[in-house]
């Protein structure tokens, strides 16, 4: 078991139901929007969408569950036997981000090729990190339960609406930002 650095508390809940970028339900016209820039894809509906589009995300998220249940063999087939280059598996419990899942977040971010991170546990809040520590001009994408897909693209403004947001977690900040390599 991963070591918690924060956790969400009841006080912020609300604050994360407002997506953070533009909603598509479109797959194709958010891959237009995205361009050639990194993608990172939380979420096993959302990644599964980008890869039967022809997009391998330079890194995918997913914990073989969409809103609290088993994900569809389908899915599941798509997106876990896709052919990336690596695959890190992490244990992260809901409402909550450990140092196992910011760790290899970081280590899939920097590194080379295409990275399949695997969640035991559940991996909605890895869009936060995800956004701070991703490279500037990438895309960071997720899915808004019952509305379509968050694009996201990383810039000055989404990232400190992610720092902003983790920094009213409960836990370890500067853990946080050490694991993610990022300035504190």
């Amino acid at each position: 078991m991963s070591e918690t650095v924060v956790e969400l508390p009841e006080s912020l809940r609300s604050d994360l139901k407002e997506p953070l970028g533009s909603i598509y339900t479109d797959t194709d016209e958010l891959l237009d929007a995205v361009g050639s820039s990194p993608l990172i894809t939380v979420g096993d509906v959302v990644t599964y969408h980008v890869l039967e589009a022809g997009r391998t995300p330079t890194v995918a998220v997913a914990d073989e569950r969409t809103e609290r249940a088993a994900v569809d063999e389908t899915v599941a087939r798509v997106v876990f036997g896709h052919d990336y280059d690596r695959e890190l598996v992490v244990t992260n419990p809901p409402a909550t981000l450990t140092a196992d899942l910011l760790s290899a977040l970081a280590e899939a971010l920097n590194g080379d090729g295409r990275t399949l991170l695997v969640v035991d546990g559940e991996e909605d809040l890895a869009v936060l990190p995800a956004i701070l520590a991703a490279p500037e001009g990438a895309s960071v994408v997720y899915g808004q339960p019952g509305e379509g897909m968050v694009h996201v693209p990383v810039d000055r403004q989404s990232r400190e609406r992610a720092r902003d947001l983790l920094s009213q977690m409960d836990g370890d900040a500067a853990q946080l930002w050490s694991l993610l390599g990022v300035p504190a």
